[in-house]
């Protein structure tokens, strides 16, 4: 039986080998190829079994391999994920192997997720879902996000106003990154020109908006339970 946890328990249960973003937990492992980076998915394939398979995404890149545990219904994580993460940390560990989710050059893992304003989400929601062949975000009632079937494209989310909102962008970017990196993220972003908005959701999210208005938040787990 899979047990949820609270977002604090499956951060710390899960170890320093993996960071946990809104979608589950990550990790990358550097690899020395295509053809090594295989080998090294093998091994973690045959470590989670059968049914942790379905728990398992792996992004097989020329030099990093990236992992993702999280439920298969509902993309969270609870104690079967923390478990198999732990598993996985074994297998690559035992493999001479170091995970490093505190960079995947030249930046942090992230979790990218289009936020669309909208005065009539049930409205638009239909026309989005059909020109990106998206299908519905799980573990929602009723849905709102959409979300990639094969797993490439940013998740999309929709922003149910009460009013219209004049001078301001109608879509933003959600950037998810690792809770140790927000702080790195947002100083980049301010130095390259970006302006803070508001910090007070903080650290579940900081709003920042560049030199012409166009938002963008930087978000993690934290804050959220």
């Amino acid at each position: 039986m899979n047990e949820m946890l609270t977002r604090g328990a499956v951060s710390a249960a899960a170890g320093p080998s993996w960071r946990l973003m809104l979608y589950g937990l990550q990790t990358a492992v550097p690899v020395a190829d295509l053809a090594a980076g295989m080998e090294v998915a093998r091994s973690l394939l045959d470590a989670a079994g059968m049914p942790g398979e379905r728990r398992l995404r792996l992004d097989l890149r020329s030099t990093v391999l990236l992992l993702t545990v999280s439920a298969p219904d509902d993309w969270k994580a609870g104690t079967a994920e923390v478990e198999l993460a732990q598993r996985l940390s074994a297998s690559f560990t035992a493999l001479g192997l170091v995970a490093r989710p505190d960079l995947v050059s030249p930046r942090s893992m992230q979790t990218l997720e289009l936020g669309i304003d909208t005065m009539d989400r049930e409205l638009i929601r239909p026309f989005w879902k059909a020109v990106l062949g998206y299908v519905d975000g799980p573990g929602e009632e009723p849905p709102n996000g959409l979300v990639d079937p094969l797993g490439q494209g940013p998740a999309v989310w929709f922003q149910q106003l009460d009013e219209p909102r004049p001078q301001r962008n109608r879509i933003h970017f959600d950037v998810t990154v690792p809770h140790d990196q927000a702080a790195a993220r947002i100083e980049a972003a301010l130095a390259a020109g970006g302006r803070l908005l508001s910090d007070s959701k903080a650290p579940a999210f900081w709003i920042l908006a560049d030199a012409d208005g166009n938002e963008a938040c930087i978000c993690t787990w934290q804050g959220r339970d």
